[in-house]
């Protein structure tokens, strides 16, 4: 029996060669994965994108499909001294609470991976409670707690910014916690008992040698605290004075008496600047790293 041309494959020494006009189903099967992994990536933005293209909307009653499209909204909300002023008092609480919050929560993830104490697990778990207590029950019971100590310190607390400031920070804490305590375990301990060795101290070690390795962990904590406090309503609405009101409560607010294309204006701006801090926090930390 002769072999034809027909045959599957070939052996030369230890090398299977196929045939150059064998099926290919790899590259079919690559772009399926690219086409689910688009659709999936559609699905979960889909909120921002109609969120963004409802700005543009001209008809005051959001109607399918829109008559035209419009700049106007973006222009009502810029004019609205509330959204201004609102914008202004969230920013300024968020970067507060951030920085305040990182400080802390770095610290209480050393004192917890480094050290040994009583009541360890219950300092770590009441630390982390603001991600699991909703924030609607946080916000009371921080404001049944200001009146209390406002009864018994005699000076004023609910309706100030040191106030609202502090309790942003007890709900940043917990985010650079997760994040620094995830990034502590994986830190080898030899490489700080090895800068000891050499004659570096304490705290030489802690700014030398450990921070620098937690630094991602850091910038996203930042991050994250950030966004989380811009953010948030639930414990902010309870706390806030006469006034002083935050961009949440704002649209809240806003809501109350109008239903235009202006809120989704004012929430595409939040989702532009929230954007633009993520890609340049990322320029220096590669948040795929920590996250």
């Amino acid at each position: 029996m002769t072999q034809t041309s027909m045959e599957p494959s070939r052996v030369t020494g230890d090398v299977l060669r196929l045939p150059a006009g064998g099926p290919r189903r790899l590259p079919v099967a690559k772009w399926a994965v690219r086409a689910g992994v688009t659709l999936i990536y559609l699905f979960m933005l889909s909120p921002l994108i109609f969120v963004v293209w409802l700005s543009f909307f001209k008809d005051a009653i959001i109607t399918f499909p829109p008559s035209g499209y419009t700049v106007s909204w973006y222009l009502n909300a810029w004019r609205n001294a509330a959204f201004a002023n609102g914008f202004l008092l969230s920013l300024q609480l968020a970067a507060c609470a951030s920085v305040g919050g990182v400080i802390l929560g770095v610290a209480a993830s050393l004192a917890l991976a480094r050290y040994r104490f009583p009541g360890r697990r219950t300092l770590g778990n009441v630390l982390l409670l603001p991600l699991v207590v909703p924030g609607i029950v946080a916000g009371i019971a921080t404001y049944l707690f200001y009146l209390r100590a406002e009864n018994t310190l005699d000076v004023d607390i609910v309706g100030t910014f040191g106030g609202l400031v502090v309790a942003h920070i007890c709900l940043t804490i917990p985010w650079t916690m997760r994040l620094v305590g995830a990034s502590l375990a994986q830190i080898d301990d030899t490489i700080e008992e090895a800068a000891r060795n050499l004659g570096a101290g304490p705290w030489r070690t802690l700014w030398r040698v450990t921070l620098p390795m937690l630094r991602p962990a850091i910038v996203a904590s930042v991050l994250f605290s950030f966004i989380v406090s811009f953010e948030n309503l639930e414990l902010t609405l309870p706390l806030v004075g006469p006034g002083k009101t935050t961009l949440p409560i704002a649209i809240m607010q806003y809501l109350e008496f109008n239903l235009d294309p202006t809120i989704a204006a004012v929430s595409a701006a939040q989702i532009v600047l929230l954007g633009i801090v993520m890609l340049i926090t990322d320029r220096f930390v590669k948040l795929s790293q920590v996250i």
